[in-house]
């Protein structure tokens, strides 16, 4: 497959399933053998099925979640995703009650692609300024 190819298909991912939710494209876009190797929560599976099942959790959680690509950069078959994450906690998010309070954050997705699809996937969340921008943690200073 073509690295231009290997970055549609991950800009397609971002653009559609993280930021419409139009969670139908799961089964087209991952493996079938998909591997989550990015931190779960307890109990959730490292498979396609896990994926579904934290996305579904972030967007109940943030009904205007939103992914916006930053960078794309492709090589052999990996696809590095820079971007930014944005949302309003309208629900429940790991135990923390809805704060109505808005978030921005970074994230950088590592995806391995195979056969047109994405294969594994690595990820960094900076998961501590999104809990501190919601209240839950803190903020230093």
């Amino acid at each position: 497959m073509s690295t231009e190819l290997n970055k549609k298909v991950a800009r397609q991912l971002v653009e559609e399933i993280l930021s419409q939710g139009n969670m139908s494209l799961v089964d087209d876009l991952l493996a079938p053998d998909f591997i989550e190797h990015e931190e779960l929560p307890p109990g959730m599976p490292r498979s396609s099925e896990g994926f579904a099942l934290m996305l579904t959790m972030m967007r109940r959680a943030f009904p205007d979640f939103k992914a916006k690509v930053e960078d794309i950069i492709a090589e052999a078959d990996k696809v590095v995703v820079r971007m930014t994450w944005t949302g309003t906690q309208q629900g429940e998010f790991m135990g923390m009650p809805p704060s109505g309070k808005s978030f921005s954050i970074g994230v950088i997705d590592i995806f391995r692609m195979a056969g047109g699809r994405i294969a594994e996937h690595w990820g960094l969340t900076d998961s501590m300024a999104m809990m501190q921008q919601l209240g839950a943690v803190p903020t230093p200073g």
